[in-house]
């Protein structure tokens, strides 16, 4: 009987985490500036929930699933820390687009980490996404009122970020580290 439950309980909480990895792709599979990346890419890895707060010395944390032709080969924890003005906390989504296999060799050697240069595009995929999408990223801008999100590849990499909730002051991607597991 316990083993029954236990093994009920385990299937229910992978159940719920495939679930948020599908909501979150068909998430950002639906917004228009990641349509060409679908369509295009190597690659990708999508983190459904990325937790981030700080008050002067900040910390973000997700999990998340690495994808090579549609088809899941890993997975990836998403670790940063910075220390800096930043105030709040929020939760966002994450996707990263790697170009070709090099891009996606490197991201799945082990260890990987976005240098200063890195800077992700905010999204709205929802209405509850639409406060605070502009602190989320350093790629996005007001333009007459509307938002305005251009991505190109940086070293092989495109990312997308897409508020769940929260207010963070703070833009950077430059920390963000990745571990990798293969399947």
């Amino acid at each position: 009987m316990m083993v029954t439950m236990l093994t009920g309980a385990l299937l229910a909480t992978s159940a719920a985490a495939d679930d948020s990895y599908g909501a979150a792709l068909a998430e950002f599979q639906k917004a228009s500036e990641t349509q060409k990346f679908f369509d295009t890419a190597y690659g990708y890895a999508v983190f459904p929930t990325v937790g981030k707060g700080g008050i002067g010395i900040g910390a973000a944390y997700g999990k998340g699933r690495v994808y090579r032709g549609g088809v899941y080969t890993g997975n990836s924890t998403l670790t940063q820390l910075s220390i800096g003005f930043q105030l709040g906390g929020q939760a966002y989504s994450e996707i990263i687009f790697f170009k070709d296999a090099k891009s996606y060799n490197d991201f799945t050697s082990g260890s990987f980490e976005f240098g200063a240069q890195a800077s992700a595009v905010a999204i709205n995929v929802g209405a509850n996404a639409q406060a605070g999408t502009t602190g989320n990223s350093a790629g996005a801008g007001q333009h007459g009122g509307n938002q305005s999100a251009k991505a190109a590849y940086i070293n092989g990499m495109a990312v997308f970020t897409a508020a769940k909730g929260g207010l963070m002051f703070e833009a950077a991607l430059a920390g963000q580290s990745f571990t990798y597991e293969q399947r």
